[in-house]
């Protein structure tokens, strides 16, 4: 027989055993960063030790050096090369709380471990990535955006508010060459450039005359970061979790694809913590856990957004 459950109580599945948080702490960023495009997309070795939210990491960068015609015998002008410090704040912060309850069954069929790291790793995915590529638009530079992209040419539209794009299977290979193109204006290093596209991109390209992965330069499947192989030198990425909007001239469902470098975008991440204790109000177990994160666009110009929909 079932153990009874008091009225308008709540209580979690069926799990029981002992929590370790050592092996729950890296399982968890572990399954983030296997599924989350943002990693993939950003420059994560600034992250350093983050002890507390609010916390910063130190980026220095790298410095310009001026290059000067030269004759025999000419005298040399010394440069003391300078560049900004740039300070990444640890600002933001994540949290979730669950509770095991004692008077529930064992399942020994379910891993517990696995299946709350999967998930937890997901839902830190799907609030991640929704947050960072739903603001990156506009913080790339504005020479990467709008109807005269290019900052050698500006001869290339790639959509602006009120006018966006409309990408078939027929233009959508040729317009993400043309957002590569604006990084190359920019004198973008060729390694480390990606795309993000959402789905129904991915869907077009598979229509497109680039109907084989192995077309792109990738044969193997996509991985649960959304890599799909390359086109244009580009590792292709595809998300859900880019931001939908209604355009003010009444086209649905439009959104930016980006281009760039991961030099462009700077991200932190760290679970600070994970704890059990038992519960007060009930006979369970609790456990929660708190990641902190910052990010920050540090090189405006390694990064291009187009604004499109499907037409």
């Amino acid at each position: 027989m079932a153990y009874p459950i008091a009225a308008g109580s709540v209580v979690s599945p069926a799990y029981s055993g002992t929590f370790i948080p050592e092996i729950w702490s890296p399982k968890i960023l572990d399954k983030f960063y296997a599924s989350s495009v943002l990693p993939a997309i950003s420059n994560t070795e600034y992250e350093g030790e983050i002890k507390t939210q609010g916390d910063k990491v130190i980026i220095r960068t790298r410095p310009t050096i001026n290059i000067t015609k030269y004759k025999a015998g000419q005298a040399l002008t010394h440069q003391r090369p300078t560049a900004d410090v740039i300070e990444l704040l640890i600002d933001q912060g994540l949290a979730w709380d669950t509770i095991a309850d004692d008077v529930m069954e064992i399942q020994s069929d379910i891993n517990r471990m696995n299946l709350w790291s999967d998930d937890a790793g997901e839902q830190l995915k799907i609030t991640l990535d929704r947050e960072v590529l739903g603001v990156l638009a506009p913080l790339t530079a504005a020479a990467n955006r709008g109807a005269t992209a290019g900052a050698l040419y500006a001869n290339i539209n790639l959509g602006v508010a009120g006018a966006p794009l409309a990408l078939t299977k027929v233009n959508i290979i040729d317009h993400l060459v043309d957002l590569n193109e604006v990084l190359t204006q920019q004198n973008i290093p060729e390694p480390d450039r990606f795309f993000v596209i959402p789905a129904w991109a991915s869907s077009l390209l598979k229509k497109s005359d680039l109907k084989d992965a192995s077309m792109s330069g990738d044969g193997v499947s996509v991985m649960r970061n959304g890599r799909l192989g390359m086109i244009d030198n580009c590792t292709l990425y595809s998300s859900n979790l880019l931001s939908n909007v209604t355009d003010s001239g009444g086209t649905a469902n439009c959104t930016n694809i980006f281009a760039g470098n991961k030099r462009g975008l700077t991200f932190a991440s760290q679970l600070l913590k994970t704890e059990t204790l038992r519960a007060e109000s009930t006979f369970g177990d609790i456990m929660r856990g708190l990641h902190v994160y910052g990010f920050k666009v540090v090189q405006p110009t390694s990064l291009a957004a187009s604004y499109v929909y499907k037409g």
